[in-house]
């Protein structure tokens, strides 16, 4: 069985050492960067049987993040090779008080992702599918993709856990905000950050108007930066605060919160251990500028 199979795209992250702009820094770090790759990763490392699907280049890039995934022991049997189309690229761009990140993934291998991918997973031996609304802002045929794949899971009855994700760099908030809320509606699972979801939706105040505009179809867990994170499932909630965390960078904390989250799940955790564990996990992801941050005794996984 896999626990968790991801499926989206993983780039080439570029990333400054010393954290000084691009324009200035010297001395640059190259490394892996994918949301749901990004969640494979940490599972992985915490022992669960994690898959990552997607598409790279036939190109060093595409090469150097397999063998990254791989050595994390992500299962890598459903990624496949485009000879015709190269690996995207993102850079980070340290500033104050927040990084911005610059997208080079247009046309990228991953963005001709297509609906045809749903027929080849392994649908009977997934106990979650885990997608970021990320990659339905990729083109025409992975939004293709996430609706053949949601369509799929409900069939197989393979719950999916969805992370909205949303980046304005991406796509526009008006074209944006009905289709997550769409995929939001349909998962089991969601994860949606508070401040992301009152970008998205009119009338988004709070945890509680998060859930009763997403409903209660399944678990939805809002999460509220340094403040906390709340559960709701059915008429119950729980709150959990986030530890104090001395931030590095903020980018892939979500990331990692999920897998934690998720983790916890699958090793029969209730709500206080499951948010508490996503919050164990954003934890290092904030005090690092890595998109995944692994613990000592595994850092062979980004080669340290």
């Amino acid at each position: 069985m896999i626990d968790v199979l991801t499926l989206g795209e993983t780039m080439a992250s570029v990333a400054s050492e010393l954290r000084a702009p691009l324009e200035t820094a010297p001395r640059f770090t190259l490394g892996a960067a994918g949301a749901e790759s990004n969640v494979a990763q940490y599972l992985a490392e915490r022992g669960h049987s994690a898959a990552w699907a997607g598409i790279v280049g036939d190109d060093p890039l595409g090469r150097r993040l397999s063998g990254e995934l791989g050595r994390c022991g992500v299962d890598l049997s459903f990624m496949a090779v485009d000879p015709a189309a190269p690996t995207g690229v993102m850079f980070k761009d340290p500033g104050a008080g927040s990084t911005r990140v610059h997208y080079y993934r247009a046309n990228s291998a991953a963005s001709r992702m297509g609906p045809e991918m749903a027929e080849v997973l392994p649908w009977r031996r997934t106990r979650f599918l885990h997608l970021s609304g990320i990659t339905p802002s990729l083109s025409f045929s992975t939004m293709a993709l996430m609706h053949a794949l949601f369509a799929r899971a409900e069939l197989e009855r393979v719950p999916v856990s969805f992370d909205v994700n949303f980046r304005p760099a991406l796509w526009p908030k008006g074209e944006a905000a009905p289709v997550l809320l769409e995929f939001a509606r349909r998962a089991a699972l969601v994860f949606v950050g508070l401040d992301e979801a009152q970008s998205l939706w009119p009338g988004v105040e709070t945890a509680a108007d998060v859930r009763a505009l997403v409903g209660g179809r399944g678990r939805l867990v809002v999460k509220d930066g340094a403040v906390g994170a709340t559960e709701f499932e059915g008429q119950q909630s729980a709150f959990v605060p986030a530890a104090a965390v001395e931030v590095v960078e903020a980018v892939g904390a979500g990331d990692a919160f999920a897998a934690g989250y998720l983790s916890a799940v699958l090793d029969g955790g209730g709500p206080a251990g499951r948010l508490g564990r996503g919050h164990e996990f954003a934890g290092r992801a904030l005090a690092s500028t890595s998109d995944f941050q692994p613990i000592a005794e595994r850092s062979e996984c980004n080669g340290r």
